[in-house]
């Protein structure tokens, strides 16, 4: 560590393992032993304290020193220790066979045993143990911590007689404070002092897990050497767990500045984390009986989980209070607004649990804040750092200015912050701000202590003061505590896992497509190679048809017309099964020509699974195709009658012509007829029987069950009537001169100037976006226009409200099933669904000469 510009050498301090030391306190005696139990190191007033009826030396053994009994009972002791910090006790045993009683601990210290030895305090024994039960049943009516402590501290003092014993508390930065104390009336109070962590450095907290209490009876009397001072491998004895072992002499000379004759320390441990410590006083020498210490060192252990309940019943509170603030904070936010909108609402409830001076969101790019708070400009500055650290938990600074830089520039509005990082890409976050809270930190004397030089170099001196040093701080908040931060991560979890589910749909809908994205990318592969694979083979089967180019072209464009057609009424909602009655219209609507009475639907409707749909439509274009080339639909006079009636099930379909020109059997078998003979039992395991009658062609098909639902009550909404329908050819002398072609695919743009241009317009003009669409209409107007909606990353609509503005008429091409209703009432002249050809956008120019004319 360093201070006042000087490297401070922290060798003099208490340190883990102490063994450099080499000495124990005067007021009992160590015994070192080997495997064999013969002595390898001892204190040099064992036959003081025991009278041992041999000489100690390195390499006595025990059976020399001690009676046999007490040797016997020593090694079961000492069998019982089962970890390395392990101690054993034997209170009240004759070691040496003369009556004269004494307390001993065993533990290990590499491969020694070490035997500490203390006279026994037997009058007293009794009522030690005796103390405890009521001690703690007094504590235990105590409710909070505070409470507890303050009651702990006047019992130990009542146990142990010392004249002062305190709580004492580490905080976060492992500075320590006085938070409860019981002493003599004439002493001052240390109650509410700060003690620098210096004052007991790492080393020292480490020991005080392992060995958990801590005496010095005389901090004048000499200590004891131990002979020898290393081992015959030339290593010294460990003493980190040993009672007796005396301590470093700069704690001496602290406790000595105090004008403290005695003390002693007994550490307090809350699941395995060093809480504080039982620190007590005595302004005289006093040596404590170990049984007594031993109470006392149990009666922490108690302690310890008494504050564990209380600070675990303090966080269950707080989680009642998140609970409840989470049922609030959705009772309140029920209409669904975003996350920025509803900052007043989460502020108000979120303050009764957590104060604050203000607060700030920023989701999805967009800044709200409230109260004393950074203004937007100041708060995208803090995101390069905030956005380094984790999303997974909330951040707490009482000076964020200390962490990031750029937060002196608001420091008078907002000193702290409480960081709730919502989501990872972008990263979202809630914030609450507190103020500065100028404060005075009363310490134990100057923090800071000073530093001498010596010969042995720079090292710590203990403060010779302890009067109280006050210290003025500015630029920090008041501290966010745990529970507020307990709460806060509740928080987090709500408006992250709940709130946003609820109020931003954008939200949801990303982190449900984040989740889904490979499943879905690898299904609309799967229909995509499926679609793309069938129009191969349609193109690939129909050759055989067709005698020409042209009429090669019309009967592929009427087949994919027909999936076209498929595909837009089982999309219409999601992939869901599509009505049987729409099917049959859309495929006959080309051939009627507007003569409905020609065709007759028998028997309910009935919705046809996705996988049945397009198997269907390609029969039913088929048969169309053919009553309207050489059946009943190929005159003014026939018609056609198809029945639907459920079986079993099982849906079977009747198709009936008459009145049309005599049928004749099919002099070759088409890729058409193979359609319809093969599709349905081959794709559907159903069935397809077709005849051709002199008077009609009749047939019969039968789709499975599993294919078939029921319509439910009050059917599914009709669908839009097609927009490319072709409407009666207006004059020639009406067709527009200039067509603006917007579309981003060339290929589909290609193909429309072809159409266009077979049908005599002169001059096509072609836009793949935006901007190209608006200088064509700026340095060439046009007279009209097909506009495709949906360009990649924008839409056309920006020219649609150009064009509007000049009264161009315009159509929209698209391949949404649905959008039609919405782009009709935003000015276009009509729909042309995709895919397209030449029959619809002649459609789209006669009804432009309609239009005009």
């Amino acid at each position: 560590m360093s201070g006042a510009g000087h490297t401070v050498d922290l060798t003099n301090c208490d340190r883990e393992p102490i063994h450099k030391l080499g000495q124990i306190q005067d007021f009992g005696a160590l015994l070192a032993v080997n495997a064999d139990w013969m002595v390898v190191h001892h204190s040099v007033n064992v036959g003081e304290v025991l009278s041992p009826r041999a000489p100690v030396e390195p390499g006595v053994p025990v059976r020399d020193l001690f009676a046999a009994e007490a040797a016997e009972q020593m090694r079961d002791a000492l069998s019982a220790i089962r970890d390395s910090d392990g101690i054993e006790r034997l209170f009240g045993i004759d070691l040496v066979g003369d009556g004269n009683r004494f307390d001993v601990a065993l533990h290990v210290s590499g491969a020694l045993t070490v035997i500490e030895i203390e006279p026994h305090a037997g009058e007293a024994f009794a009522s030690h143990i005796g103390s405890l039960r009521p001690m703690m049943a007094d504590i235990e009516k105590q409710g909070d911590v505070e409470a507890l402590c303050q009651r702990a501290a006047e019992q130990m003092k009542r146990l142990l007689g010392f004249d002062r014993v305190m709580v004492y508390k580490f905080h976060e930065d492992q500075s320590g404070e006085v938070i409860a104390e019981a002493r003599e009336p004439e002493l001052e109070a240390f109650q509410g002092l700060r003690y620098p962590k210096t004052d007991i450095p790492a080393q020292a907290r480490a020991l005080y897990l392992r060995n958990l209490l801590r005496i010095i009876s005389d901090v004048n009397a000499a200590p004891v050497p131990i002979e020898p001072a290393v081992s015959l491998e030339g290593v010294p004895l460990d003493l980190s767990l040993s009672t007796l072992r005396s301590v470093s002499p700069i704690h001496i000379e602290y406790l000595k500045n105090m004008g403290v004759d005695a003390s002693m320390s007994i550490s307090i441990v809350v699941r395995g984390e060093l809480w504080g410590l039982f620190a007590c006083h005595h302004y005289s020498p006093r040596v404590l009986p170990y049984s007594l210490r031993t109470v006392a060192e149990l009666f922490s252990q108690l302690f310890s989980l008494l504050i564990d309940r209380a600070l675990t019943d303090a966080r269950n509170e707080q989680a009642r209070k998140g609970r409840a603030m989470h049922d609030r904070l959705m009772a309140r936010m029920a209409g669904g607004a975003p996350l920025v909108e509803n900052l007043t609402t989460i502020e108000s409830v979120i303050r009764e649990v957590i104060p604050h001076d203000g607060s700030s969101a920023m989701v999805e790019g967009v800044y709200q804040a409230r109260g004393k708070a950074p203004a937007e400009d100041e708060f995208r500055a803090l995101l390069p750092l905030l956005n380094s650290g984790s999303t997974s938990r909330v951040f707490a600074s009482r000076a964020l200015a200390e962490q990031i830089p750029a937060a002196h520039k608001f420091t008078d509005r907002a000193a702290g912050a409480l960081v709730i990082p919502l989501s990872r890409r972008p990263r979202d976050y809630f914030v609450l701000w507190r103020r500065e809270l100028p404060q005075v930190v009363t310490w134990a004397g100057n923090p800071e202590k000073p530093v001498e030089h010596s010969s042995h170099g720079a090292r710590l001196t203990p403060r010779k003061s302890f009067e109280a040093w006050q210290e003025s701080v500015s630029g920090e908040s008041a501290p966010w505590t745990e529970a507020e931060m307990q709460i806060a991560e509740s928080l987090r979890v709500t408006l992250l896992e709940v709130i946003l589910r609820l109020t931003d749909e954008a939200i949801q809908d990303r982190a449900r497509a984040q989740e889904q994205q490979e499943l879905l990318i690898a299904e609309l592969n799967h229909r995509v190679r499926n679609i793309l694979n069938l129009i191969r083979s349609l193109i690939n089967q129909s050759r055989h048809e067709a005698h020409d180019v042209g009429a090669f072209a019309d009967l592929i464009g009427g087949r994919i017309g027909a999936l076209a057609a498929a595909h837009d009424n089982i999309t219409r909602e999601n992939w869901s099964p599509a009505s049987v009655h729409e099917l049959i219209e859309a495929e006959a609507q080309a051939y009627l020509s507007g003569k409905v009475d020609r065709l007759t639907i028998e028997g309910d409707d009935v919705l046809i699974a996705p996988e049945a749909y397009t198997v269907l439509a390609l029969v039913f274009h088929e048969m169309m195709t053919n009553s309207a080339k050489y059946g009943a639909l190929c005159d003014s006079s026939g018609t056609l009658s198809i029945g639907l009636e459920r079986n079993g099930g099982n849906l079977e379909i009747s198709w009936r012509e008459r009145g049309g020109p005599p049928v004749k059997p099919p002099e070759r078998r088409g890729f058409g007829t193979m359609i319809i003979e093969k599709s349905i039992p081959f794709e559907l395991k159903g069935g397809a029987d077709i005849r051709y009658r002199l008077q009609g062609v009749e047939a019969d098909f039968t789709v499975p069950a599993r294919y078939v639902a029921a319509q439910p009550a009050g059917g599914r909404a009709s669908p839009a009537k097609k927009a490319d329908a072709k409407p009666d050819a207006g004059p020639a002398g009406q067709m527009p001169r200039h067509v603006l072609v917007v579309e981003d695919s060339m290929i589909i743009a290609m193909d429309t100037e072809d159409c266009l241009r077979q049908l005599g317009i002169k001059t096509v003009s072609i836009s793949g976006n935006v901007a190209a669409a608006l200088d064509t209409i700026a340095d060439d107007r046009p007279e009209f226009a097909i506009l495709d909606y949906n360009l990649g990353n924008e839409s056309s609509e920006p020219v649609a409200q150009k064009l509007r503005e000049l009264e161009i008429p315009f159509y929209f091409a698209t391949g949404y099933g649905e959008a039609n209703d919405a782009l009709t009432q935003a000015g276009a002249l009509g729909i042309l669904k995709k895919p397209y050809g030449k029959d619809e956008i002649e459609g789209a120019l006669s009804a432009f000469a309609g239009e005009q004319g």
